[in-house]
């Protein structure tokens, strides 16, 4: 079953999930370390980030280690720029309409 973005970056541990594989790749047992989880809770997480695409498995020997892929950010991304230019408008509006106050009171 493929997994929405949306739902997976919801869960706070995901978030920081991906936050830590962001900055280098990192296997389950080190995530199981880090966030003071069990190994089975973490297989949870990255069963879910790895559904929808944000991490991707590197086999390394016999570990795996778990990448980011910033390429699938770029969906969230999209998604929110268009929110970004209606608050841009709005606050825009909001400085000519305070302007013109400004300027009415002199």
């Amino acid at each position: 079953m493929k997994q929405d973005i949306f739902q997976a970056i919801a869960d706070p541990t995901r978030r920081a999930i991906l936050t830590l594989i962001a900055i280098q790749a990192l296997t389950p047992n080190v995530m199981a370390e880090k966030f003071d989880m069990s190994r089975q809770a973490v297989s949870k997480h990255i069963k879910v980030l790895h559904e929808c695409g944000l991490i991707k498995p590197e086999q390394n020997g016999r570990e795996i280690h778990y990448h980011f892929v910033a390429k699938k950010m770029e969906e969230f991304d999209n998604w929110l720029a268009q929110f970004r230019q209606n608050m841009e408008a709005q606050f825009n509006q909001l400085d000519e309409v305070l302007l013109t106050m400004k300027n009415e009171k002199k």
